[in-house]
């Protein structure tokens, strides 16, 4: 697919945080860009998952299936996230039954014929757009055990320039050989465990000459009412106090030990 702009903005999990949806599509709006797609994970942690629907038709964003919008569109006894720990296991499950539960059945049906990957011209760039990897929908690449080496054979078999990701729930880029370029692009869904309580998009620019352009854009937006609309639907407290607090209190084995380090918990 060829792509006639130079520049593009790229959202990370959503996870039902429409709040902070709603924020920056207005921030992309008003920075003004040629595309938006969504890298998967449309429903998952937060409160009222319809409510992202309409917010991303409206603004005409091209997303891709998520490990959450397979499982929630088909109907799967989980998320796929790709948890060993039990602990985030049962978070997970509760997370994930509330989601299918309020997700409407036309949503679902949305969710359930997404494309898993797109892969555009941007520019004179070959980018694709995955979410976990493009191996594994919920492969996890981090940013302290994915090597220069890994990512540069992924960019080799596929024959393009540049790879965007989610999943992790954390951003983070390489730059590799000739130019080429890894980016996780973060979530909007949650904070990424650093004590702050935005969330991140990411915007690509592409200006004819060199690696593509990349700047995280954080997003400020009523994170308080999330919580409280979080304990009004009965969601886990310790949902609620990652979304308060910026520290995740779930999902931590999943973290190797040096990006761990880095949160509270």
């Amino acid at each position: 697919m060829n792509v006639p702009c130079n520049r593009i903005a790229l959202l990370g999990g959503i996870y039902s945080n429409y709040l902070a949806l709603e924020v920056a599509l207005r921030d992309i709006n008003y920075r003004g860009v040629d595309a938006i797609y969504c890298l998967g994970d449309l429903g998952a942690f937060g409160p009222f998952p319809d409510r992202v629907f309409p917010l991303l038709d409206e603004q005409g964003v091209q997303c891709i299936q998520g490990n959450y919008d397979h499982s929630v569109g088909h109907a799967l006894d989980d998320c796929q996230c790709g948890y060993t720990d039990p602990r985030d296991n049962y978070f997970a499950q509760k997370s994930y039954d509330y989601t299918l539960k309020n997700t409407s059945d036309t949503n679902r049906c949305y969710l359930q014929h997404l494309p898993k990957q797109r892969q555009l011209h941007f520019g004179r760039h070959r980018v694709l757009l995955c979410h976990g990897s493009p191996r594994r929908v919920n492969e996890f690449l981090w940013e302290s055990t994915t090597t220069d080496h890994y990512l540069d054979v992924l960019l080799d078999d596929l024959e393009i320039d540049c790879l965007f990701a989610t999943h992790t729930g954390i951003k983070w880029k390489r730059d590799l050989n000739a130019g080429r370029r890894f980016v996780n692009v973060g979530v909007l869904g949650r904070p990424e465990n650093d004590g702050q309580t935005c969330v991140w998009y990411t915007l690509v620019g592409d200006h004819g000459s060199g690696p593509v352009d990349i700047e995280f854009v954080p997003v400020h937006y009523d994170h308080r009412r999330l919580a409280r609309e979080m304990k009004g639907e009965g969601l886990p407290e310790a949902f609620q106090q990652t979304i308060l607090t910026g520290w995740w209190t779930t999902c931590l084995e999943s973290l190797p030990s040096k990006e761990r380090k880095k949160g509270r918990f």
